[in-house]
């Protein structure tokens, strides 16, 4: 029998693809302490698991001391904290930069097992603040814990995404979808359930650590051809509206600083690059398939949470718009 870890902190398990790591930890028996700013908006992971299985402590990155509380005592430590704020005192440097090297710093001093999920994107040299900021989480992770294990999954779509959703509900009430940069870049899906998987494997042991796993889903398509598979979901036709690349910039500058703006100048510096697995990757392994994980295609899981955007919701027949 497998010597597992026993406990277990997640820090950002609170958000959406935390509840599904937080799932995948306690259906395998191990005791989740869930590290979030705000634990009374952590309760709904209760029912995940049994009867004082899974439990939120307040901890900020920001804040070592906090930091270090959370992991004591802890076998492993997985950090999913992110962030696409610029400002404020939580903004991508803080929770991406140094709060990725607090949290290493502190499993290591706990001799706890690191798991450190970034993003496909990350990159010293990237345009985007974003992206440095990932890259400068990934390094300080595996330079602070030799054997960490690191993902970068592409965009992630599930039931609570703010992909999808965002632009099914955006086309019940539009008559068209905005295309920025023409909509060509291109983006690998991955089911957010397959990513929880990937890092609950890599906690039971079953990934070799040090290395960076890119995780993407079967299918690549581009920005306009993954909205067209939303709209065949959801049972409406929309146009697209192309936005050019200074015209999006130009948008995101006069309201990027709002709250809840629909989209900044550091994510249209994003879309200017693809968000695909690397051909390294694959040919390494270092990929779900590599790991034995079976990616789930998005025709196979949208229509589970996306059929409340069809015009009479479930019962919307083929045709019907």
């Amino acid at each position: 029998m497998k010597n597992l870890p026993q406990r277990v902190t997640v820090f950002g398990g609170s958000g959406f693809l935390g509840r599904h790591v937080v799932r995948a930890l306690a259906k395998r028996g191990y005791r989740v302490l869930v590290a979030c700013r705000r634990p009374d908006l952590a309760q709904h992971l209760q029912p995940l698991g049994d009867l004082g299985q899974i439990k939120a402590i307040q901890a900020n990155v920001r804040v070592r001391w906090s930091v270090d509380r959370a992991v004591q005592g802890s076998d492993a430590v997985i950090n999913l904290t992110g962030t696409f704020n610029t400002g404020g005192r939580n903004n991508m440097a803080a929770v991406q930069d140094f709060g990725a090297r607090a949290i290493a710093e502190a499993a290591r001093a706990q001799g706890a097992r690191l798991v450190h999920v970034s993003a496909i994107g990350a990159d010293p040299d990237s345009p985007s603040q974003y992206g440095r900021t990932k890259a400068a989480g990934e390094a300080a992770a595996l330079e602070t814990v030799r054997n960490a294990v690191v993902f970068r999954p592409s965009v992630m779509f599930g039931p609570e995404d703010d992909f999808f959703n965002r632009f099914a509900a955006m086309a019940k009430i539009a008559p068209f979808l905005p295309a920025i940069g023409g909509g060509h870049t291109k983006f690998q899906p991955v089911y957010v359930g397959d990513v929880a998987e990937a890092i609950a494997r890599s906690i039971d042991g079953e990934l070799g650590g040090g290395k960076v796993y890119e995780l993407g889903g079967p299918q690549v398509a581009t920005f306009r051809e993954c909205m067209d598979i939303m709209q065949e979901v959801i049972h409406r036709e929309r146009g697209y509206l192309p936005l050019p690349w200074f015209l999006a910039e130009a948008i995101a500058r006069l309201t990027g600083w709002l709250p809840g703006a629909p989209i900044t100048v550091d994510q249209v510096l994003m879309l200017k690059r693809d968000n695909i697995v690397s051909d390294e990757a694959r040919r390494q392994k270092r990929t779900l398939e590599g790991i034995g994980i079976k990616p789930r295609s998005m025709r196979s899981i949208l229509p589970s949470y996306l059929i409340r955007f069809r015009p009479q919701g479930q019962f919307t027949r083929k045709g019907e718009a």
